[in-house]
Order: C-alpha cells, then structure tokens, then sequence
C-alpha cells in the first residue's frame, strides 16, 4: 500500500467522522495507565476521548459547561448500551442516543444519572486540578461491561 493511499485513507476517514459531528480529542494515558485531559481543549462542542481497556474501546466524553465546569461522562447510554448503538453524536446543544434517538440536553452531562443518558463520571471518580482532569485507569476497567458490545 503507497503513502497516499494511506494518506486518503486517513483524511477521509477524518472527514467521515467530522461529517458524524464526532470530535475526537487529544488526552494522554499516564504511565499509571490513567486518562489525563486538558482542560483548555475543552470547549462547549463535546470532544471524545479513546481508551483502550484490554480489548474493549471505551470513551469518555468531555465538554464545557454554561457555567464554565468541564463535566465528563463515558460516551455510552445508561440505558441503551447493550444494543452496541448506544452512543451519542451532538447537534447543537442536544447529545443524541444512536440507538434510541432521545435527546439529552449538553449542559446536563454528569449531573444527570439513571435514565438514557451518557453514565456521569463524576467528581468522586476522577482527579482535577486547574490545568487536567484525570480519570483512573481503575475506573475504566470497571467501564469495560458497558462497552463490551459497541459497535462504533
């Protein structure tokens, strides 16, 4: 396979998942295994975070609040994450079940628990300090269930 195929590969495979509405985003996974995220990357527009728990894909979802907090919750329904199609895509101000359409207001994420909604990782759950949140690595082993069927 030549460069630019490989190239094209890539760049479409970029705008496919742009044209989704998805915003994949940086975050780095520390030596201990954890998933650190700048906050300064983090804006109104839900950026996704890849992270990969032995064979299982998992992703978090991080945005910026009204009120300026930065709420992060693992990109899977409560409800809908057995079907494999539950994630969420944004429109406007709206996170979308895949599988069940329902809409869930952005500014709602993490505070929201139970119901189809993206599962809240909460403050309990996660590290932060003024420049990055980490989230454990110990916590997205407990998340791999919840992914196991995924089929993004």
């Amino acid at each position: 396979m030549s460069k630019h195929s490989i190239r094209l590969g890539a760049v479409l495979t970029a705008w496919f998942l742009a044209a989704a509405g998805t915003a994949f985003a940086g975050g780095t996974i520390t030596p201990a295994g954890d998933l650190r995220i700048p906050k300064q990357e983090v804006t109104a527009t839900a950026k996704f975070y890849g992270y990969k728990a032995g064979n299982v894909y998992i992703e978090v979802l991080a945005l910026r609040a009204p009120d300026g907090t930065v709420r992060t919750a693992f990109n899977t329904c409560q409800v809908c994450y057995n079907s494999g199609r539950g994630y969420y895509t944004q429109k406007g101000d709206y996170l979308i079940c895949n599988n069940c359409g329902n809409r869930f207001l952005s500014s709602q994420v993490e505070l929201v628990k139970g119901g189809c909604n993206p599962v809240p990782i909460t403050k309990e759950l996660k590290t932060e300090d003024a420049n990055f949140i980490t989230i454990p690595k110990a916590l997205f082993e407990e998340a791999k269930p919840l992914f196991a069927r995924w089929k993004k």
